[in-house]
């Protein structure tokens, strides 16, 4: 592995209008989570939620407002603050960027 990476989830409590039949963003962070620790054991990574209506940190408020400002649908999922996904994010494709940094498959 090359480095430990950063994910991160940004989204809201209130459902994104374009996404109504699809889990809430705090659920498709949890989802995530559980699903990258089961891809990756033993592989350190770090994974956040991140509340883009009110980021708490200033290293997300200027990805929080982009989020605003492009109209992207949430959550909006980062690796490396690379999108990898928005609205419904696809694992294969969240795989394909973690495996990128040198994660392996277990």
């Amino acid at each position: 592995m090359k480095k430990e990476v950063e994910v991160i989830v940004y989204g809201a409590n209130q459902l994104c209008p374009s996404c109504i039949h699809l889990p809430s963003s705090k659920e498709t962070y949890e989802w995530l989570e559980a699903a990258l620790k089961r891809k990756y054991p033993e592989q350190p990574f770090t994974i956040r939620y991140v509340d883009f209506t009110n980021p708490e940190m200033d290293k997300d408020k200027e990805f929080s407002e982009r989020i605003v400002e492009e109209d992207l649908f949430y959550p909006v999922v980062t690796v490396e603050g690379e999108i990898v996904g928005e609205g419904n994010p696809r694992l294969k494709t969240i795989y394909k960027e973690m495996e990128q940094y040198g994660y392996e498959a277990k």
